[in-house]
């Protein structure tokens, strides 16, 4: 038995990066031995352990079998004759299929790149120097998941390219269909991940050069015009492409949260319908967000900057009365963290446009105080003054209403 460090540890620590996990491969070995020495089953589809102290992860070496369409349409084999290099044959690029043996790995978990030999039969140590990924095999096509990994890896790299090759097959994944049997929850999971990386645009550009946007996002595959299916709804001609993916990159720069940097996508777009009310039917971001399941805070944040992140940039214009108005429909007064977060986005969304990382956005600072003077507003001293007076019901609101925006006007006049 033989145990390997691979993947994301090997290739991190040649490209002088922090290790945020590690993982092993078991050659020559089967479950009921790993059990026997204390480790922790926790695969359901393949034989995967957790270290009994350390609680990494350790897998049995295996391949693969494609048996259905999909991610999950895959038979697994690992038994002590799979081998180390059958195993680093079934990765996905060549940067994530070099390993190191275990005894070459020091106590701290790191190694010296100038002292030891790789195990690389995939030239995979080459490809990081060249700033390449390049898928490793034919395997690579029976995945569809691993279309979506290489466009977050673009986002994590953003000095890689994507080989000519892997792009052709990537192509083909898509016009075969491959891309249209992922699930939700896996297509949501890859693009949060994405999102989360150092230039998040990148992962978007790659999915629309070999086709997947418009299949597994078909609602920013339609920021980009000449892409858009036709009878698609037409979004605002001053929302494009360029402004949410470079709205979108201000937020990774700003270390923003995943809902601001998912909201950036839509800040700003006003597809409307009717009297410029939105409906489910022609929102992109209601669409989008209901079809691949997106988490509430995510969902709602991307909506309230759908809807009002235009409002948020007229907002230096606006009066007391307007400005309250604006408040009410972000529902700042209940959830200010969440309108803070639409400052962040509209901020974002205005830099993008005007192309200056460090443009000045007074709208953001504005809102706060307006918020700041309505909070100030003791409502329940004016309701127990109503009460006093024998007001009640939705006046005594109109009151606090009527206070909150004498509170405003006065902000506006300091």
């Amino acid at each position: 038995m033989k145990t390997y460090l691979v993947g994301g540890a090997v290739r991190d620590t040649l490209l002088g990066l922090p290790v945020k996990d590690r993982d092993w491969v078991v050659v020559g070995a089967t479950p009921r031995e790993l059990t026997d020495r204390g480790f922790i089953p926790v695969g359901k589809d393949f034989p995967v352990f957790l270290h009994p102290r350390s609680k990494e992860q350790y897998a049995l070496a295996r391949t693969e079998r494609k048996t259905a369409p999909g991610y999950r349409g895959f038979t697994i084999h690992a038994a002590p004759d799979v081998t180390l290099e059958q195993d680093l044959a079934r990765r996905d690029l060549t940067i994530n299929a070099m390993a190191l043996d275990a005894a070459l790995v020091q106590s701290d978990g790191n190694f010296n790149p100038a002292q030891v030999n790789l195990v690389d039969p995939h030239h995979g140590r080459r490809d990081l120097h060249d700033k390449v990924l390049r898928h490793v095999g034919d395997a690579f096509r029976e995945d569809p998941v691993r279309i979506l990994r290489v466009a977050r890896f673009a986002a994590r790299f953003s000095d890689f390219h994507v080989a000519p090759e892997t792009m052709d097959l990537m192509r083909a994944m898509v016009e075969e269909g491959e891309a249209a049997a992922l699930v939700a929850e896996r297509v949501w999971q890859e693009l949060a991940r994405g999102l989360m990386e150092d230039t998040p645009s990148r992962m978007f550009k790659v999915l629309r050069e070999c086709g997947a946007l418009a299949i597994l996002l078909p609602e920013l595959n339609a920021l980009w015009p000449s892409l858009a299916q036709a009878g698609e709804p037409a979004l605002d001609s001053g929302f494009t492409q360029a402004h949410s993916m470079g709205a979108l990159d201000h937020a990774s720069q700003s270390q923003a949260s995943l809902p601001v940097r998912f909201a950036c996508l839509f800040a700003g777009s006003r597809a409307t319908h009717g009297h410029g009310k939105k409906t489910p039917k022609n929102d992109p971001a209601q669409q989008l967000c209901q079809r691949i399941r997106v988490p509430v805070e995510c969902r709602e944040l991307a909506e309230l900057a759908s809807r009002e992140c235009a409002a948020v940039h007229a907002s230096m214009a606006l009066d007391a009365p307007a400005l309250l108005l604006l408040l009410e429909r972000c529902d700042a007064f209940r959830k200010p963290a969440r309108f803070a977060d639409l400052l962040l986005v509209c901020e974002c969304d205005a830099r993008a446009r005007i192309a200056a990382q460090d443009a000045s956005y007074p709208q953001r600072e504005h809102m706060s105080a307006a918020l700041a003077a309505a909070q100030a507003v003791a409502t329940k001293a004016v309701a127990a003054r109503a009460q006093q007076a024998g007001v009640s019901g939705k006046r005594v609101g109109d009151m606090i209403h009527a206070a909150r925006v004498d509170a405003v006007a006065a902000m506006l006049r300091t």
